[in-house]
């Protein structure tokens, strides 16, 4: 443990923690999980409550506080937060080809499988029993951080104190096909407003599309520009100001020069910025196991890539708007982004995995006493309100906020509000 930077009005500590990679086998390979404690600087002397975050991803790591402002302004009025890199992200031990090169196949697939959920949980458990001398925490998730916070409930609910879930409540039994369905749905909604907000992109997505299909377009992270990449941009159009972003991206991708129209450098330059795929390969490897349990005796085996063939309006045809892909992951990335083609046998390995273990317990979640307040959005690109709901029915004493208020990032957006209508509800609930 060391004393960090004192940041705009909090103080942080960085806790570097060894920790089983394989709980089965606590004596077998370490690896290491980071935390980093903060606390407001008008509060570092007292002793408050812990209340840890579970990034969203998979694949991610925690914020970078620069200042004390948004969620973390309100969470630090009451609490000291612990920001964990997940494993594999961060400063935790990280995932990708590099770390990996060095094993066989089989046991690259034996390794990352201690990537999910219920390792993260053990994890935090291990942090939390180091941290709290076997004291209780509230726990706060956005996104697949929400999923994380619905196993610690079925594994160790004993731990919380309380739970807040943000855009981030899953199926509890759902097939990853029954979640892709959904969510193509959801994203072609998505990309009807977008087109129906900026009256030109049509036109702009067409011609850069042709383009990009015409010619040999080499991105500044080296790759070539297909017109699938280009649609992968829509995995931001379901977030708060992602529209904007994509619109003015496509804004200035093509200029006018003398010998007619160009790709745009600067163009080159940002897109790369708008995908996360080359930087954090977990989200690539992982994303689709999230929806795989023991109980559905078969793999993700591609899902996003497979229900596509039911929406045929996805696959690009000239003279056909073209429509921005979400949230999913295909096979043919392993293809085309450079950090991912290392590891493209891993990733098919992962895919067609079928003995993952169960994430949730839906009989300890049905009698749960934890006190756990959500935010579903009701206009959520990534997380289907309708599975939200049927979970929230299933959650013993799960209170829930359904708005149409906020996109999936929210609480990035409206932070400071959210999380105090989520700990208002909570108190209310309490108070009966």
């Amino acid at each position: 443990m060391q004393m960090d930077s004192i940041l705009s009005g909090i103080v942080s500590k960085k806790h570097f923690f060894s920790v089983p990679l394989n709980y089965q086998q606590p004596e077998g390979e370490k690896i290491t999980v980071f935390a980093r404690e903060i606390v407001s600087t008008e509060n570092q002397q007292k002793d408050l409550p812990y209340l840890v975050y579970f990034q969203g991803g998979p694949g991610f790591g925690a914020v970078r506080p620069i200042e004390n402002s948004g969620w973390i302004k309100r969470a630090l009025q009451e609490y000291r937060v612990i920001l964990l890199d997940q494993r594999g992200t961060g400063l935790s031990s990280l995932i990708n080809h590099v770390t990996l090169n060095h094993l066989p196949l089989e046991q690259q697939v034996e390794y990352v499988s201690q990537f999910r959920a219920d390792n993260i949980i053990r994890d935090a458990e291990f942090i939390r029993l180091k941290l709290t001398n076997n004291t209780q925490w509230s726990i706060l998730g956005q996104s697949f951080g929400g999923f994380c916070v619905l196993h610690y409930l079925s594994a160790a609910p004993d731990s919380i104190k309380e739970a807040f879930i943000t855009g981030g409540i899953p199926s509890l039994t759902r097939r990853a096909d029954d979640v892709y369905k959904a969510t193509y749905q959801r994203v072609i909604k998505k990309n009807n407003d977008f087109y129906r907000r900026f009256k030109d992109a049509e036109q702009l997505t067409a011609e850069l599309a042709e383009y990009v299909d015409n010619n040999q377009v080499s991105l500044a992270t080296g790759e070539q520009l297909t017109v699938e990449m280009l649609q992968l941009l829509g995995v931001n159009i379901g977030m708060e100001q992602g529209p904007e972003a994509v619109y003015y991206l496509l804004e200035q991708a093509l200029i006018d020069t003398a010998s007619g129209k160009q790709i745009n450098p600067l163009f080159l330059h940002q897109f790369s910025q708008f995908l996360d795929y080359n930087t954090n390969p977990i989200f690539a490897l992982m994303h689709e196991s999230i929806y795989c349990q023991q109980f559905h005796q078969q793999g993700a085996n591609w899902s996003a890539h497979r229900v596509r063939e039911q929406f045929q309006q996805f696959n690009y045809q000239k003279g056909q708007r073209l429509l921005f892909t979400g949230e999913m992951i295909y096979p043919w990335m392993f293809e085309q982004f450079n950090q991912l083609k290392p590891l493209k046998a891993l990733a098919d390995a992962i895919a067609s995995k079928s003995d993952w273990s169960n994430l949730y317990d839906v009989d300890v979640l049905m009698q749960n006493t934890v006190p756990v307040t959500a935010a579903i959005y009701s206009e959520d690109m990534y997380v289907d309100m309708n599975y939200s709901l049927e979970t929230a029915v299933l959650v013993d004493n799960l209170q829930y906020w359904l708005t149409s208020e906020y996109e999936h990032n929210g609480i990035r957006i409206d932070g400071e509000r959210v999380l105090d209508k989520l700990i208002s509800l909570n108190r209310q609930k309490s108070l009966r």
